[in-house]
């Protein structure tokens, strides 16, 4: 008795059964790939957020990528240009999962080596991240695990159903594909809600800022919001962030310590207590980001609330022939600044605790960052800082230096239109906006409609040297296209230049301008 199954046969009559349509092969491979991922997303919520393959992955593409190529993610998707190469990993990931499964059509190997590759790659990815120990293997490994035994047992069970096309045979690959999935969600979803400590409850044990020396009061007129431009002080959540973390660092206030060694008389260990009991003063300060661009919106203002880093690099006894301070945050990140500029008497750098009378807000810090004024956040302001080294500018280099950007980056004198919004009728309107010299200081805004002559603008009431200057000024505009431009003087009489030049490698240049329909 004959008790092989029945074969399909192609058009020649060829037995075809042993090939899995090509829907049902990328399934396979995906479903496996889901299912490692998230499982390895799981672990690394138990030793350390970043250690998760995907995160790691990502993080790594940002490290290696070519400035052009960062900037281009940045001017293009602006803030959300992680969210974009997360999901462009994804998509990649559906990509190679459609070609294994042609691949595995008739054998489950092309499957099984694009899953050990992947897992090689993941777990390089982990092991060479700088903030993470030797446990973040865990997480690739076991995502290498979860792909390894879940692809062959799905692929065996499509091929059964494919052989056997019995009720029972297919219910039973559904099912099995559906537990994949599902499995594969809770483990994400987990994974995600207890990736790494409470940060959030240590932000709340964290006791009230009661500084020292308090900033002073923003006085009336100091900026010119009723016409378009922001406030003086930018809330935390419209505070810019710019960062080169895929997962933002989750630090815990009894976990955190600050390193203060290299190039001192006497090296410093504090904790987070320790700074607490130092005086601490509370400063108005301007931060600017390099990849701001003519017009942008990458510059903010608040008042924060720390410890003056000049007073704690005395007391450590910087030696003489220290050229930068070494700046590291707890996921790596690397800045150099130039020591003379942190040590004169007036600059006001801090490592900042508090901003904008709460602790910093993880995404810009928590628990300590260090601030310097009148420079570029590459250079000056790295957040989740955990060491400070004093040495020279040939023993080490910051993260964007080999990266083409300059050593040495102070922020440009640059201002922009902000207003009006909305419906303008021809006639006489009020054009406001931002100007900004950080550390220098804002003496005039000019402002012109078309090729017309300038005018002076009317400037708000200066809060310091140290935060951006708000501007207005009235101007006619005819009915049609207006094209208005502005230009700042900083208080050494210098103008910014009117050729406008990219944000690489210290900064963009130019005069910012805005075309009006007045009606």
């Amino acid at each position: 008795m004959d008790t092989a199954p029945d074969q399909p046969s192609d058009a020649h009559g060829r037995a075809d059964d042993a090939r899995l349509p090509l829907l049902t092969a990328a399934l396979v491979v995906v479903l496996a790939l889901l299912a490692a991922l998230t499982t390895g997303h799981l672990v690394a919520a138990l030793v350390g957020p970043g250690a998760s393959p995907y995160i790691a992955v990502g993080d790594s593409i940002i490290d290696l990528s070519p400035s052009w190529l960062v900037e281009f993610g940045k001017n293009a998707f602006g803030t959300k240009n992680k969210l974009v190469l997360l999901l462009g990993i994804g998509l990649a990931l559906v990509l190679l999962g459609l070609l294994a499964g042609a691949l595995s059509r008739r054998r489950a190997a092309p499957g099984v080596w694009l899953i050990i590759a992947l897992g090689v790659i993941g777990l390089a990815a982990s092991l060479t991240r700088p903030e993470l120990g030797p446990l973040a293997a865990a997480a690739p490994v076991v995502s290498f695990l979860t792909g390894i035994a879940v692809f062959p047992w799905l692929h065996r069970q499509a091929r059964e159903a494919r052989h056997r096309p019995a009720d029972a045979s297919r219910r039973r690959f559904i099912g099995s594909s559906l537990g994949v999935a599902a499995g594969a969600g809770v483990a994400g979803l987990t994974g995600q809600a207890f990736a790494g400590p409470d940060i959030q409850a240590s932000r709340a044990d964290v006791a009230p800022f009661h500084p020292a020396t308090t900033a002073p009061p923003i006085p009336t007129g100091a900026d010119f919001a009723a016409n378009g431009t922001p406030t003086l002080i930018t809330p935390n959540r419209d505070f810019y962030t710019i960062h080169t973390a895929l997962v933002v660092p989750r630090v815990p206030v009894a976990d955190w310590s600050l390193r203060i060694h290299g190039m001192v008389d006497s090296p410093l260990t504090l904790s987070y207590d320790d700074l607490r009991k130092r005086p601490l003063i509370e400063r108005t300060l301007t931060l600017a980001c390099v990849s701001n661009p003519v017009g942008g919106t990458l510059i903010s203002t608040a008042n924060f609330i720390g410890v003056d880093l000049r007073g704690l690099l005395k007391e450590a006894g910087v030696k003489p022939g220290a050229q930068q301070l070494y700046s590291t945050s707890h996921d790596g990140f690397t800045a150099g600044t130039p020591v003379d500029v942190v040590m004169e008497p007036d600059r006001r750098a801090m490592l900042a605790l508090g901003m904008n009378g709460e602790p910093l807000p993880v995404s810009h810090g928590f628990p300590v960052r260090m601030i310097v004024p009148g420079l570029y956040g590459f250079v000056s302001a790295t957040k989740w800082l955990v060491d400070l080294e004093l040495t020279t500018w040939s023993a080490k280099q910051g993260y964007w230096q080999p990266r083409g950007w300059a050593r040495e980056a102070p922020i440009k004198t640059q201002s922009r239109i902000d207003g009006p919004l909305g419906d303008i009728a021809a006639g006489d309107v009020v054009v406001a906006g931002t100007a900004w010299a950080p550390h220098v200081g804002i003496d005039a805004v000019e402002v012109r409609v078309d090729d017309g002559p300038w005018q002076r603008a009317e400037l708000s009431t200066e809060v310091s040297v140290d935060t951006w200057r708000m501007w207005r000024a009235t101007v006619r505009m005819s009915q049609g296209e207006n094209t208005v431009t502005c230009r700042a003087t900083d208080r050494t009489g210098a103008t910014q230049p009117e050729a406008e030049t990219q944000v690489a490698p210290d900064g963009a240049t130019g005069w910012h301008s805005v075309t009006f329909t007045a009606r």
